[in-house]
């Protein structure tokens, strides 16, 4: 069919106020579309153009080839062109000429052609025709004027090419609004649509035909077209317009100037003179812009590429190993594995690991034997230690004995170094590499497992974490594969557990080792039961314990050591109570409790006893929890149990808890305040509770109608004021206060010795005296008047008769004074 051509130039003489005219339109063109296109006609000429141009310089004005959407669906591709002045116009003596072919919503352009195929078509006409003319979209049979030259173009713009295409690829994506084009900064407006040409041929057909685009505009930012060009002198309006500029007129950029792993490898495409491999890529399934088609048929077809690409035509042919060729298989491998790389990245290994995966029998291990030696030439040699290492198969026949000669050497000298620190995915990866190559690394196995297996709990530990750790799935591939590994390595962990039960336990939880086989491993086997029985049984740690304890399958008498995995486990950041450590100390012997250890566990129990012992499930103390008279008693057995292995002042706390064991229940060596002084210097650091016991007890004894003179003597001289504090504070109790009440005996008694030293130092002078006022007077205020009697003679029985009228004087001044008080009221009432 004929399409309908306008023609459009610079406004005449005389006509002020226009930009120009149409000078013809052809048929169905209607008055509303031309109010549309008439701004894609316009032509605004560079500054400095010259009154009367040579025809070179005519020539060399750049001309806008336009191709633009229209709002009804339909089409324009058009010419506009500076020409000479015959006469006014827009400058004095050049003007522009429009040629545009309007295309209907649904016409494609002749001959299935793209627009930019017709940049050069010889029928575009610089003036406005008398008669008929032929369609420049109609362009003659054969090669086009757009493709000519294309590969000379791109190599010259080599450096610019990747960033250009991925920003041309975005640009004709569907949702692409095209209200912010791509610019690109030529000095030549032929060069642009060069670049359309190569987009033409790199794009796919449908991303292609979406492209709107104009050769030339000096105002980019107002532009609806989705590719635009401008001359180098408004390269900086784009920019402040915020608009994707490429000066590709100008220094090279940098390299690696894009990510976009399809645009790269377009550019090399482009820079080997190979864009028939477009063609061929897209031929090859997966999505239009993915880089791993095109990449693999540039690989087949010899050319180099990156790190980036080399990874996305791995990754593609492991995805879709059934859509290659044997040949191209091969012809990829090779690529891949070539010995002339030397930029390979983790990536990129990864991929390869993966496409060896997937042509791993369905393909000669011929093909697939360079792809396995550089993958575990890599896991030794690069460090990567995520890598999928191959089968034992993929190794057999003499590529298999190349590469374990070449290896062997340096995966043994690293093995055996002691020196350095080695991660533990470096080490699984070095052991499995070993079974692989068919390395014997017997002599060395020892030494190694003894490094990796407190490397194990440091890893795991270091990252903080509670899930599986990153090394976890090689390292159980590795205890899978090597019988011999997964034997020594969890022997090394069981005798690591006594040590640090609670950081096996924690390892355990997040990597579950498989030590269910015939190995005894009693220590693996409690460190992995303590989670459910934590769970299950709470907070009765006693419970966990007995269940921890079973589970190891060993009694504490036939191993010690279990004894110290359990208590580390149950009371690993706490000491034990009186309650939990007495039976600890009942469940084994004390020659176990010396072989493992936890003899100081049960030390700490006896010290650390509050003065309220909480109950063994750690809730607060009720009628059942342990008494002060179990932690003196627990301290006493220590003593006997442990004679040469508890010193200094763990010894000495514990003798000052057995000194109130004595002081309560029996008769302890005379020089009682003396030994609790001395015992509290030598425990320094003394926990504050047990002061406060041993105080209590020896002040209690103290307080009581049978104490020794001589103790009391001794007390109250030694002018000790916390201990005499302590005395105080008792004496105030209910206790003491319902005995002086009730008993005359003990009241005669206690004024006897709240006066018998008033010279005693400084310390208890005033507490005596405080005590006869504050405690003992109420007492005998309430006291009935035999009671009172009762307290006179025997404090005149026991001491003399200047004794009994001094008790007589003291008590009738509390009297005296209770009658002058009430007299006194009187008065003031009266």
């Amino acid at each position: 069919m004929s399409l309908a051509q306008v023609h459009y130039t610079s406004a005449a003489p005389g006509d002020e106020g226009t930009a120009g005219r149409f000078t013809a339109v052809g048929p169905g063109v209607s008055g509303a579309l031309l109010a549309e296109i008439e701004p894609l006609l316009r032509h605004e000429l560079p500054d400095g153009v010259p009154d009367q141009p040579s025809d070179g310089e005519l020539r060399s004005l750049p001309q806008a080839f336009t191709y633009a959407a229209l709002s009804d669906g339909s089409r324009l591709v058009s010419r506009s062109a500076p020409v000479r002045a015959t006469g006014g116009g827009v400058g004095p003596g050049v003007r522009f000429h429009a040629h545009a072919v309007h295309l209907p919503p649904g016409v494609p352009l002749p001959g299935d052609r793209l627009p930019v195929e017709a940049w050069r078509s010889p029928h575009w006409v610089a003036v406005t025709p008398g008669g008929a003319i032929p369609d420049p979209l109609t362009l003659p049979p054969g090669p086009t004027a757009v493709s000519e030259g294309l590969d000379d173009f791109a190599v010259s713009r080599g450096p610019w090419l990747a960033a250009v295409l991925a920003d041309l690829r975005r640009a004709s994506e569907p949702t692409e609004s095209g209200g912010r084009p791509v610019v690109l900064v030529e000095r030549q407006c032929a060069d642009v649509a060069r670049w359309l040409g190569l987009a033409s041929v790199t794009l796919p057909r449908e991303s292609a035909e979406r492209l709107t685009f104009t050769t030339y505009t000096r105002r980019p930012g107002s532009s609806a077209a989705r590719v635009v060009g401008v001359l180098p002198e408004d390269a900086e309006a784009a920019r402040a317009a915020g608009l994707r500029v490429h000066v590709c007129a100008g220094q090279p950029p940098s390299a690696g100037s894009t990510d976009d792993a399809w645009a790269a490898t377009a550019a090399r495409v482009w820079r080997s003179r190979s864009p028939e491999l477009f063609r061929e890529a897209r031929e090859l399934p997966g999505e239009p812009f993915a880089a791993g088609p095109l990449a693999v048929t540039a690989l087949c077809a010899g050319i180099a590429l990156g790190p980036d690409e080399r990874a996305a035509a791995a990754g593609w042919a492991a995805d879709r190993p059934y859509a290659l060729d044997a040949k191209r298989t091969g012809q990829l491998v090779e690529a891949l594995t070539s010995p002339g790389i030397d930029d390979r990245t983790g990536p990129e290994f990864d991929s390869a690991g993966r496409l060896f995966g997937a042509l791993e029998g369905r393909c000669p291990a011929a093909v697939t034997a360079p792809l396995a030696a550089m993958l575990v030439t890599e896991a030794v040699r690069g460090g990567n230690g995520s890598l999928e290492l191959p089968r034992r198969d993929a190794f057999v026949g003499p590529e298999g004995a190349a590469v374990a000669e070449r290896l062997a050497p340096e995966i043994l000298t690293e093995l055996s170094d002691t020196a350095g620190t080695r991660s533990v995915a470096r080490t699984v990866q070095l052991l499995r590499v070993a079974r692989l190559l068919g390395v014997d690394g017997t002599d060395a196995l020892p030494g190694v497992v003894d490094r990796l297996a407190p490397a194990l709990l440091a890893e795991a530990a270091a990252d903080g974490g509670t899930d599986t750790p990153d090394f976890a799935p090689a390292l159980l591939e590795l205890l899978d594969e090597q019988f011999e590994v997964r034997t020594a390595l969890l022997g090394a962990l069981d005798r690591i557990a006594p040590q640090a039960p609670g950081a096996v336990a924690r390892f355990l939880e997040r990597v579950t080792l498989p030590f269910t086989g015939t190995q005894a491993l009693p220590h693996l086997r409690m460190c992995a039961e303590v989670p459910g029985a934590m769970a299950t049984l709470g907070g009765d740690r006693a419970a966990v314990w007995h269940r921890v304890l079973r589970a190891a399958g060993l009694s504490p008498f036939a191993e010690p050591l279990v004894l110290r995995t359990a208590v580390g486990l149950v009371w690993e950041d706490r000491a034990p109570t009186v309650e939990e450590a007495r039976l600890l100390l009942d469940a084994a012997t004390s020659d176990s409790h010396r072989v493992a250890g936890t003899w100081a566990r049960l030390v700490d129990a006896a010290l650390g006893a509050p003065a309220a012992e909480p109950s063994a499930t750690g809730t607060p103390a009720g009628p059942s929890a342990a008494s002060p008279d179990e932690a003196a008693a627990l301290a006493h057995d220590l003593l006997r149990g442990f004679p040469g292995e508890i010193g200094g002042r763990e010894r000495a706390g514990l003798l000052l808890l057995d000194l109130v064991r004595e002081l309560r229940t029996g008769a302890p060596e005379p020089g009682w305040a003396e030994t609790v002084r001395t015992l509290c210097a030598q425990a320094e650091p003394v926990e504050p509770a047990l002061r406060e016991r041993a105080h209590a007890a020896l002040v209690e004894r103290l307080l009581a109608p049978d104490r020794p003179g001589a103790e009391l003597y001794d007390f109250v001289h030694g002018d000790d004021t916390e201990l005499i504090a302590a005395y105080d504070r008792t004496a105030r109790t209910e206790t003491v206060r319902t005995r002086l009440r009730t008993q005359p005996a003990y009241a005669a008694d206690c004024f006897t010795v709240w006066t018998a030293h008033p010279h005693a130092g400084r310390t208890w002078p005033p507490v005596a005296a405080a005590l006869l006022d504050e405690v003992l007077r109420p007492a005998v205020r309430a006291m009935s008047a035999e009671d009172v009697a009762e307290v006179e003679a025997t404090v005149g029985r026991t001491g003399s008769s200047g004794r009994a009228e001094a008790f007589r004087t003291w008590n009738r001044s509390s009297t005296l004074g209770r009658l002058g008080r009430r007299i006194a009221g009187r008065v003031r009432r009266g």
